[in-house]
């Protein structure tokens, strides 16, 4: 029997018909998402890093791979025993509890429906940068426009669209490469030296130092959990997202670790970025070691990244997450609908409606969005490792100890610790996002629209009175 064949009996035994087109292998989910965590992603951030962790970049994405990882196994985990589309929705609902699901759910999609938002609002500065007097908005809705057509088209579209934008971000990578390489062998810039302080100086390494970089860290590398919003459309047999989620997150931290390393070498030694070079702090770099010409290439490089290749991620991710929780009556049963391309159709012009309205009222707030885009994430990945404890040591009695008991009580704790100490007003902003949540959620419940989730015929049944199929 194929991998396609096996796939959809197994979406089957969960209730569900197979509507998404499978033509995703394990390589193209990988590459998704390297394409969602931005190979590239610390040249926007390096002198902010940079300067709260003075001057080691590099021990910083150490750090983060080292707590992400625990998250990464626990989504891999999930994906084995549950390969469906929802994310956490889909796996807190089935590994505890279908209500608790709705708002494993609700939180993440605060993550997912800013994320396009962030990612526009950055890149519609960014071409302002390039192209003074241009007002911001409307590159936004530019930005807005192309990944909205390419996700219509369908899922081969967005693998086409990710494989050709992943190539020019790995030669940009490169060329980075041998730049930096020849400027500090060729002593273009002061100070800069070959040297491994930028990832451990014994003498500035300490627990506040590594807490502050914790949280950082963790941060930087939200995205690998969108590949699991692409279950239902994977032609693996083997669990093809969860490997993916993990190798991406390898991949994508060798390449943060490498880039920053020499950046910070280029950096020449010194304590901190000015005020007015902190925000341009890599780009600068790049001027002094290759001049302006690749500063701007680069700059361009970064804004068409994010503004497009990071945000048509997001938007695919964020329409199979709304499609999910509509197919199990949590939303409006217009968000399921497929089209002849095999895509939610009404979950992508929802989620493109949604993110023209957020990023008019978010033009410019920056900070605000990222904080709340945060929260969302971080009370997702807390019920995903809940869940993971709950539905295999308590439910299935497994003795795997390492995998099921261990990892997930470290993630929870570390995603913990970065939930508790995030911004207060990412915390409060999150807490409103849940009140609403609470309130369509008893809406539901009034309506006769409880949550209950199918259930496969190998898993045991949740809830009063078992799952059920949903109808089509």
């Amino acid at each position: 029997m194929s991998a396609a064949s096996d796939n959809q009996r197994t979406l089957e035994s969960f209730g569900y018909k197979q509507e998404l087109k499978r033509s995703v292998s394990t390589v193209d989910l990988l590459i998704y998402g390297l394409i969602f965590m931005v190979p590239i992603a610390p040249w926007a951030i390096f002198g902010t890093v940079y300067n709260s962790a003075s001057g080691m970049v590099p021990l910083v994405y150490v750090i983060g791979l080292v707590a992400m990882i625990f998250t990464a196994l626990a989504y891999a985990q999930m994906a084995k025993s549950f390969p469906l589309a929802g994310s956490v929705f889909s796996y807190v609902g089935r590994g505890i509890h279908p209500s608790i699901g709705f708002f494993a759910g609700w939180a993440i999609l605060l993550d997912y429906l800013l994320v396009p938002t962030l990612l526009y609002v950055f890149a519609a500065s960014s071409m302002v940068g390039i192209f003074p007097g241009t007002p911001d908005w409307l590159w936004a809705l530019v930005f807005v426009a192309i990944n909205t057509v390419v996700n219509l088209l369908g899922i081969s579209s967005i693998k086409l669209a990710n494989r050709m934008f992943l190539v020019i971000e790995l030669v940009f990578v490169a060329i980075f490469i041998v730049i930096a390489v020849m400027a500090i062998n060729g002593g273009t810039l002061p100070g800069a030296h070959w040297s491994t302080d930028p990832i451990w100086t014994p003498g500035k390494v300490n627990g506040p130092l590594i807490a502050g970089a914790l949280s950082i860290a963790v941060l930087s590398f939200l995205g690998f959990d969108g590949i699991s919003t692409l279950a239902e459309e994977s032609t693996g047999r083997k669990n093809g997202p969860g490997r993916a989620m993990i190798i991406a997150l390898f991949i994508v931290a060798g390449l943060f670790i490498a880039q920053t390393w020499l950046a910070a070498l280029l950096a020449g030694g010194r304590a901190a970025f000015s005020d007015n070079d902190v925000n341009n702090a890599f780009f600068l770099l790049v001027q002094q070691a290759a001049g302006t010409g690749w500063q701007t290439a680069f700059f361009a490089v970064n804004v068409v990244a994010v503004g497009i290749a990071n945000a048509m991620a997001a938007q695919a991710a964020t329409s199979r997450l709304l499609y999910s929780m509509s197919r199990d009556r949590q939303l409006p049963r217009l968000l399921s609908r497929i089209s002849r391309q095999q895509v939610p159709t009404y979950a992508i012009l929802a989620v493109t409606a949604l993110t023209v309205v957020l990023v008019l009222f978010f033009v410019g707030q920056l900070t605000l969005i990222s904080s709340l885009v945060n929260f969302g994430a971080l009370f997702g990945f807390c019920l995903l490792h809940v869940a993971v404890f709950w539905h295999y040591m308590v439910k299935q009695r497994s003795r795997n100890w390492l995998l099921h008991g261990v990892v997930p009580v470290l993630g929870f704790l570390i995603i913990g610790y970065v939930l508790i100490n995030a911004d207060p007003l990412a915390k409060i902003g999150g807490l409103v996002w849940l009140v609403i949540g609470a309130i369509i959620f008893a809406i539901n419940v009034a309506r006769g629209r409880k949550p209950e989730l199918t259930i496969s015929e190998d898993e045991p049944v949740m809830g009063e009175g078992g799952g059920v199929t949903v109808d089509r």
